[in-house]
């Protein structure tokens, strides 16, 4: 079968249409920006290098409908609640793609070839794209027979209510709060009905829209993909950080060298961040200290009132990124609700044990290369800690075992999980 697959941005690093192109099943891929070399030029004259990552040498040869000008367009856009551009940007997206396939269809009539061949969508061909972009060229596809997988990024409504009860759990600690427009719901439930299957990253994610009326038969779980970097693993690092090699030699940690613990990514409640603070508040005398790195989403009160344990750093350049997973002895992911956090992988790359919740993907495999530790509990959360800090020799086994991991998660396996949905539509 042929593959239609729609995207905004470079979700994934294009995973999906690039693992398909590998295999030939690649039809065409949409997307808002496209940085063919002109463009890349472009974006290195303006200053403006992120332009120059919305490609992807995978897919060289790759036939690739791009929106350029009315993605630049819409980037200028500026709105008072970020779901509201989310909409708007989805459905304009949505109906261009729709005015593609339509030339297409139109295209095909003309040059005179047999009138079941002028569908783009038959029976043959499956379109994929990815939640709040997908509606549009999904109910014109089915209108043509075609069969269509949305993939809902995360838990949806599941996810927004548990935040807002999380907010009136722990007042002032919000940096800001956001209401999610109904029509930014309703979108994505009516392209879950339009869709012949839902693709999830996660059982957390699947759970959660079968909560919310997605019938279990039209699910699909598919975890990310991750490729390791040739700067990754588990390379030297800098003297006075440690590693998997050094705890090794060490029997104990001290409070000139303590267990460094690494927190990335967006420091907001979803990704508990509150209970983090308050199991570092717990172990303020023991020998760890706690590197927060990310956007800061929480206020300036929460902050300051963190323990002399934890030290907040902002978003940091990737450089920076590749340094703090290098100096750290430990990864933590205390989140309450994740599509499937891809930091975990990124982590285990570096050799890095994890410390998660079940309310994400399914990486971590417990006492083995990691721990998994119940959401919104900080004594459970401590206890994990302290048993690391009791027993190094454990931290060093785990990190031994995170190497094995990352094969569970490679693009192999993800055209093996694309194969498994095809015979499921055929």
């Amino acid at each position: 079968m042929k593959w239609i697959c729609s995207q905004i941005g470079a979700r994934e690093h294009y995973a999906i249409p690039r693992v398909l192109h590998r295999q030939g099943k690649l039809d065409s891929l949409y997307t808002d920006f496209w940085a063919s070399a002109p463009w890349r030029l472009i974006g290195k004259l303006t200053g403006k290098a992120s332009l120059a990552t919305r490609c992807h040498p995978d897919l060289a040869g790759a036939a690739v409908t791009a929106f350029n000008i009315q993605a630049l367009k819409a980037s200028r856009q500026r709105f008072s609640n970020p779901y509201e551009g989310f909409l708007q940007v989805g459905k304009a997206f949505g109906q261009q793609v729709v005015s593609d396939l339509v030339k297409s269809e139109k295209w095909k009539v003309k040059s005179g070839n047999p009138p079941n061949s002028q569908l783009p969508a038959p029976s043959s061909t499956i379109f994929f794209g990815y939640d709040t972009g997908f509606l549009e060229p999904a109910l014109w596809i089915k209108a043509r027979s075609g069969k269509s997988i949305v993939c809902q990024m995360d838990p949806a409504r599941y996810e927004v209510d548990l935040v807002k009860s999380e907010e009136k759990r722990w007042p002032g600690c919000a940096r800001h709060f956001v209401e999610v427009p109904e029509a930014y719901f309703k979108r994505r439930e009516a392209e879950w009905t339009a869709a012949d299957l839902v693709m999830v990253n996660s059982e957390w994610s699947k759970q959660a829209l079968m909560k919310q009326g997605v019938p279990e038969s039209k699910l699909a779980v598919v975890p990310l993909a991750y490729e390791a970097t040739h700067d990754e693993g588990r390379g030297t690092r800098d003297e006075g950080y440690g590693n998997a090699e050094k705890s090794s030699r060490r029997s104990t940690f001290d409070a000139r060298r303590p267990l460094r613990v690494l927190f990335l990514g967006q420091v907001i409640l979803r990704k508990g961040i509150q209970y983090l603070i308050e199991a570092a508040r717990l172990l303020e005398k023991e020998p760890i200290h706690f590197d927060v790195v990310g956007s800061i989403g929480i206020s300036e009160m929460a902050i300051t009132s963190a323990p002399s344990n934890m030290t907040f750093y902002g978003p940091v350049s990737r450089d920076r990124t590749e340094e703090f997973y290098r100096s750290a002895d430990l990864f933590v992911l205390p989140t309450l609700s994740d599509g499937f956090a891809l930091t975990q992988l990124e982590a285990m790359a570096y050799g890095l044990p994890v410390i998660a919740t079940p309310n994400c993907g399914e990486v971590v495999t417990d006492g083995v290369d990691g721990l998994i530790v119940p959401a919104s509990d900080v004594n459970a959360l401590a206890e994990a800690f302290q048993l690391i800090l009791q027993d190094p020799e454990k931290l060093q086994a785990m990190s031994e075992a995170t190497g094995a991991k990352l094969e569970q998660f490679s693009l192999a396996r993800l055209g093996d999980n694309l194969a498994g949905l095809e015979q499921r539509l055929a």
